[in-house]
C-alpha cells in the first residue's frame, strides 16, 4: 500500500463527502430529521452542471480565462439547481407534514417517495445509463508527495470545498439569520417568542444545504466526469456517514467527518481491494452508531455558541 496517495486521494473525495454532510446536518440540526431526498437534490446539481456545459457548447477542454469563467457558470448553474430543488422538496415533502405535527416516520416516507420520485423522473427523461461530462479542466500535475501526484483537479476539489465551509460557518456563527437558524435549532417555541420566522428559518435551511449539495455535484462531475439518474444515492449515503461521523448537527464535524471517512475508505480500499470501499464506508457507519452515535465531536447545532 503506498501510503501518500491514499492520503491526497482520501482528502479529495472526503472533501466532496463533507460537502453533502453539510446538508444532513443542517436539516437535523434544526428540524431533527434526516432528509433523505439530499441525494436527489446532489443528482440534479450534476445535471444542471452538464447542461450548462452543452448550452455553452464546451466540447473540449478550455484554456486560459474561458476555464474560469466556465467553472463559474457551472458552479452557478449547479447551487441554483439544487438549491431549488431543496427548497421544493421542503415545501413539498415536509412542511404541510411539519404543519400537521406529523410523526418522525411520516416524515422519513415523505423523503424517500420523494427520492424514488426525482429518479424516476430523471430515468425516463435521460436514460439509466452513465452521461459523461466534457472535461472542462485537465489532469496535469501540479507536484508531487513522495508517489502522490497532486493533480490540478484535486487541488481545486479540495480548495472549494474549505472555502465554502468556511463561509457557511462565518454565516451561521456570525450572521443576523445564522443566529436565527441556531435559535430554532435551539428552541423553536421560544424563537417563535422573540419574532423569528419559523418558516423563513427551514426555507433557508434547507437553501443552504442545498447549495452545499450544488457545490459538491459541481465538483463530482467535474472530477469524475460523469452522471446518472441515482448518481447521489452511493454519495448520499457517505455524506450521512459523513455527518454521524463527525456528529450530526454539527457543522464543523460534518467538515472532519468527510475528511476521515475519505481516508478511511481509500486505506480500507487499498488494503483490501477497491470493490470494499463501499462495503468499508457503510461499516463505518454502523461501528459510529453502535459505540459512538453521538459522532467524534459530538455537540449539535442546537448547543452551538456564537
Amino acid at each position: 500500500m503506498q501510503i501518500p496517495p491514499s492520503i491526497v486521494d482520501g482528502i479529495t473525495t472526503g472533501a466532496i463527502y463533507a460537502l453533502m454532510a453539510l446538508g444532513y446536518t443542517l436539516v437535523y440540526g434544526v428540524l431533527r430529521l434526516i432528509n433523505f431526498a439530499h441525494s436527489e437534490v446532489f443528482m440534479v446539481g450534476t445535471f444542471a452542471s452538464l447542461f450548462t456545459l452543452h448550452a455553452l457548447g464546451i466540447t473540449k477542454t478550455p484554456t486560459g480565462l474561458a476555464i474560469v469563467g466556465v467553472f463559474i457558470l457551472i458552479t452557478v448553474a449547479a447551487v441554483a439547481g439544487s438549491s431549488i430543488m431543496a427548497v421544493l422538496v421542503e415545501r413539498i415533502a415536509y412542511r404541510p407534514l411539519r404543519k400537521r405535527n406529523s410523526s418522525s416516520l411520516a416524515n422519513l416516507i415523505s423523503a424517500i417517495g420523494v427520492s424514488f420520485f426525482l429518479q424516476e423522473v430523471y430515468a425516463l427523461r435521460y436514460g439509466r445509463d452513465l452521461i459523461p461530462f466534457p472535461r472542462i479542466l485537465n489532469k496535469t500535475v501540479l507536484f508531487h508527495i513522495g508517489l502522490a501526484e497532486v493533480r490540478l483537479d484535486k487541488v481545486v476539489v479540495v480548495v472549494v470545498a474549505l472555502v465554502m465551509m468556511f463561509f457557511l460557518d462565518r454565516f451561521v456563527n456570525g450572521t443576523r439569520l445564522g443566529r436565527g437558524i441556531r435559535a430554532v435549532a435551539q428552541d423553536s417555541s421560544t424563537a417563535v417568542l422573540m419574532g423569528v420566522n419559523i418558516d423563513r428559518i427551514v426555507t433557508l435551511t434547507f437553501l443552504l444545504g442545498g447549495a452545499m449539495a450544488g457545490v459538491a455535484a459541481m465538483l463530482y462531475g467535474m472530477f469524475y466526469e460523469v452522471t446518472q439518474y441515482n448518481i447521489g444515492f452511493v454519495i448520499g449515503i457517505k455524506g450521512f456517514t459523513a455527518a454521524v461521523l463527525g456528529g450530526i448537527g454539527n457543522i464543523r464535524g460534518a467538515l472532519l467527518g468527510g475528511f476521515v471517512l475519505g481516508l478511511v475508505e481509500t486505506f480500507g480500499g487499498a488494503i483490501f481491494h477497491a470493490q470494499w470501499v463501499d462495503v468499508v464506508s457503510f461499516s463505518v457507519l454502523v461501528l459510529v452508531l453502535l459505540f459512538r452515535p453521538t459522532g467524534i465531536l459530538g455537540e449539535s447545532l442546537q448547543r452551538a455558541k456564537a
